[in-house]
């Protein structure tokens, strides 16, 4: 059975290859020009592209893409499972499901699950985790397919920017929202509810804030000493190492992931931006 994800993830390339799941990378335009993300141009070089100045705008897999893919694996017969960024996010689920669906009318018994991780950065990377754990177990794609739609809800997302005009350049927040907070130094954390981007709190100052992560990783997770903590950063690793000693001093966490955000999302948070995801509960 095939599983694919999109670079969203925010997981490395070597995993892709090492868990054999398919990457789809998302696409990067930069400086007028067209790079496929991961495989053609790296974060760190967008995130030193937006400190000069430039903006890099992201899009969505192409419809042809998926076409091709799922066309070509119908042929073989073959199964397959798709977990998606987050639909709120990016266009790519809907489009997914379109292409699967039009492959279906030639190939009806076309074995195919498109799943809404309803997720980003390295919370979708933890949803893909756990369907090559369920492919290792040996599980249908539609048990598959279940058990990703169960487990969406018991993943937490709590991240903060470093500056709000990144964005604000993207879209994402105000422009007056981002001069206000700029010069208060307002660090905004935000949570994703149901695929989407929330802001529930407003903290002064970047220590303050680390700090404020960690608490909310205390008071919404589960049984964190047995569980992979997973933090992404904006290029920024001396901030995730200061929330991951954090944690690990006040929760007893032992396991940790940290990455750095991807091009995708890294194009619209900018540098500095800190990210953490969790389990509310093991199962």
């Amino acid at each position: 059975m095939k599983i694919y994800a999109d670079s969203a993830t925010d997981l490395p390339l070597a995993y892709f290859q090492q868990a054999d799941v398919d990457l789809f990378p998302l696409r990067v335009h930069i400086e007028g020009n067209d790079y496929e993300d991961i495989l053609g141009i790296q974060a760190k070089e967008v995130y030193d592209k937006i400190r000069e100045g430039h903006q890099p705008k992201t899009s969505q897999v192409s419809p042809e893409t998926f076409l091709q893919e799922f066309e070509s694996l119908a042929k073989r017969g073959e199964q397959g499972v798709y977990v998606a960024f987050s639909s709120e996010l990016s266009g790519t689920y809907n489009t997914a499901v379109m292409m699967r669906d039009q492959v279906q009318e030639s190939y009806p018994d076309f074995q195919f699950a498109v799943v809404d991780s309803k997720c980003a950065s390295l919370g979708y990377g933890m949803l893909v985790k756990k369907a090559v754990t369920l492919r290792e177990r040996g599980l249908s794609v539609s048990e598959i397919e279940q058990q990703l739609l169960d487990t969406i809800s018991t993943i937490e997302h709590f991240f903060t920017v470093e500056d709000l005009d990144y964005m604000a350049r993207g879209g994402r927040v105000s422009k007056t929202s981002a001069f206000v907070g700029g010069l208060l130094n307002i660090k905004p954390v935000l949570h994703v509810e149901d695929g989407k981007l929330i802001p529930i709190e407003k903290i002064r100052g970047r220590k303050k804030v680390i700090k404020r992560l960690g608490e909310l990783v205390g008071e919404n997770g589960s049984e964190l000493a047995k569980q992979t903590v997973h933090i992404s950063h904006g290029d920024d690793e001396t901030a995730a190492n200061e929330l991951k000693s954090l944690l690990e001093e006040t929760y007893g966490v032992k396991d940790f992931e940290i990455q750095m955000i991807g091009s995708a999302i890294g194009a619209h948070v900018g540098p500095g931006a800190l990210s953490v995801f969790f389990y509310n509960k093991l199962t």
